[in-house]
């Protein structure tokens, strides 16, 4: 852009003392090409746009919300399963649901206390597994617990196809998906086919975990996708007998990251053994001890998405 315009310069200014016939045809040229140019990259933009899938919402679900981190061990699927359970718990006329995108590591079935395979509907779809008044579905229904899921990007497409759309969810207010960890084919096949109502970040305040949370928050924002917040996940560790606080990953560096992205923090989540026991015997904590400090801390956060999708839809 600078050598073209330092080249009309020095035409125009060829063309006022001279008025040569070759300068002007020269400045015809590159203004041509600067049109031409521009055109083209128009013409590319709704090539890639037509190339992209088309949104389509899944029958009966009113607001999909995405819960999703840069990396895996953060409490992303702990966090995911008592949102939703915290958005029941909060409005008793609200109807959700639990979907289980993780394809290779999928984990709601035991932290929902759920086994079997799903039958089949009258419509040739399947009906999900429900627990505790949540309708859930996951990979993990469809295959034995010890078996391991080794699929090339095709495959994996077309069971996170079959997941979107093969499901009978019936009449749903919210549907939480528990996304992979990373940016990766699951998370833009499922944000490029379905419109998505917000994303939640989970990370920890430790500094690796949040540049992987940051690319996460990045990849959101380039698929048009609001990103609701972030939860800081295992905050700080309170000693059951001396009572004492430790930030064993860092203090507040989710808040700092959060202030850098623009988004809010919907909420501190407590490093508790009371969260790591009741997640492995499929008791979530907003179920198993809704009076709790840690079960009020996931009605806290799922009080704020609700905040969040009613600002970011208005």
């Amino acid at each position: 852009l600078l050598i073209q315009t330092g080249l009309r310069r020095i035409i125009l200014i060829s063309l006022f003392e001279s008025r040569c016939s070759a300068a002007w045809i020269l400045f015809k040229i590159i203004k041509t090409t600067t049109v031409d140019t521009a055109v083209l990259k128009e013409r590319q933009r709704q090539l890639m746009s037509k190339s992209l899938p088309k949104q389509k919402p899944i029958q009966g679900v009113k607001q999909v919300i995405v819960v999703a981190s840069g990396k895996g061990g953060v409490g992303k699927s702990t966090t995911a399963v008592n949102l939703a359970l915290g958005l029941m718990a909060n409005d008793q006329s609200k109807s959700v649901g639990l979907l289980d995108a993780d394809v290779f590591g999928p984990s709601i079935p035991k932290m929902m206390n759920l086994r079997g395979q799903p039958e089949l509907g009258p419509h040739n779809l399947m009906i999900p597994l429900t627990n505790y008044g949540l309708p859930c579905m996951s990979m993990g229904f469809l295959v034995e617990d010890a078996s391991p899921i080794v699929w090339r990007g095709l495959m994996v497409m077309s069971a996170i196809e079959k997941l979107l759309r093969q499901v009978e969810w019936r009449s749903l207010d919210y549907l939480v998906v528990d996304m992979p960890p990373g940016t990766g084919d699951v998370q833009l096949s499922i944000t490029q086919n379905v419109p998505i109502a917000g994303a939640v970040i989970v990370s920890t305040p430790q500094d690796i975990a949040l540049l992987d949370a940051r690319r996460g928050a990045e990849m959101f924002k380039k698929v048009n996708v609001p990103v609701l917040g972030l939860v800081q996940n295992m905050s700080v560790f309170h000693c059951p007998k001396c009572l004492h606080q430790t930030h064993i990953f860092g203090s507040d560096g989710a808040r700092q990251l959060a202030d850098t992205l623009g988004v809010p923090v919907l909420g501190d989540v407590p490093l508790h053994l009371n969260i790591r026991e009741t997640s492995d015997v499929g008791q979530p904590v907003v179920v198993s001890f809704p009076d709790s400090p840690e079960a009020q801390s996931y009605r806290n956060i799922a009080s704020a998405v609700v905040q969040r999708l009613n600002k970011v839809g208005s």
